[in-house]
């Protein structure tokens, strides 16, 4: 792996979950976001513009999952994958980082407001400021441990699925190269309205796990995980990995030789 694409996937990754996550800690800290409409289009935009600021030093994956489906799919050598792996988290962790800077004062006047004792359970209404929860206490979505894992790899394989039909040349009525970055931002803003009640969307490995680590670093210890059977790890890293994998195999041996079959225009009238 090259210096370039180095920097393309720590860079993109850095950007969308600064975005991302920091729409979240907006909306915990001064309730800036009223609706899960405005948060996920916050986390498309961030993706899409994630996306155009370095595809053309990288792959733009910023994902582990969408790499591993990549590497599965032959259309990545599996000798880059330590490399895109590590610069994703690597960026992710930094955006941990810069966030806790920019609202660390905030986060200490909401919690005192709140009466909230960081590293305690009441403290992971901030700690989801910077990794996902599929259990909140006092929340009112029910989510089983197997239900949440079965929503982000849902989801991720929907996700992963999508960026393949959008990119791929097999295709004929995917957008433009250069729509396709908007496509893939409203892609993830529909499927985070569909699944973040249930587990707040990762879809991610390293979205999560970076800032995840910096909040556990950062004062939130054992908070910053959703429970005691590692959870963050079966759901928010297991789970989208698993959805990246079924997504790589069924475009390549489902979706991927119809549209070879069929690639003409689509004409209504036969």
């Amino acid at each position: 792996m090259n210096s370039k694409e180095l920097l393309g996937e720590l860079l993109g990754t850095f950007i969308l979950v600064l975005f991302g996550c920091g729409s979240v800690a907006v909306a915990v800290l001064f309730g800036e976001y009223t609706g899960i409409f405005q948060i996920g289009m916050a986390w498309g935009v961030g993706v899409m513009l994630a996306i155009y600021l370095t595809r053309y030093l990288s792959c733009a994956h910023l994902n582990p999952a969408v790499t591993v489906g990549m590497v599965i799919s032959k259309r990545m050598s599996a000798r880059k994958l330590p490399g895109y792996l590590g610069a994703q988290l690597i960026g992710a962790i930094i955006a941990g980082f810069t966030i806790y800077l920019l609202f660390s004062p905030s986060i200490a006047a909401y919690e005192s407001t709140h009466g909230i004792v960081r590293g305690t359970t009441d403290s992971m209404l901030t700690a989801k400021m910077f990794g996902e929860y599929y259990a909140i206490p006092g929340g009112t979505a029910v989510v089983s441990m197997p239900l949440a894992i079965a929503a982000e790899t849902f989801g991720t394989f929907l996700l992963v699925l999508f960026i393949f039909a959008l990119t791929e040349g097999c295709n004929v009525g995917r957008p433009s190269d250069a729509l396709a970055p908007v496509f893939i931002g409203l892609t993830v803003a529909s499927i985070i309205f569909l699944i973040a009640p249930l587990t707040q969307a990762g879809l991610n490995p390293a979205r999560d796990f970076g800032p995840r680590l910096v909040a556990w670093m950062m004062g939130w210890g054992s908070a910053a995980f959703p429970d005691s059977n590692g959870g963050f790890f079966w759901v928010y890293i297991l789970g989208p990995v698993i959805g990246g994998v079924f997504a790589a195999y069924f475009f390549v041996y489902v979706v991927e030789p119809v549209m070879k079959k069929e690639s003409r225009s689509c004409d209504c009238d036969k």
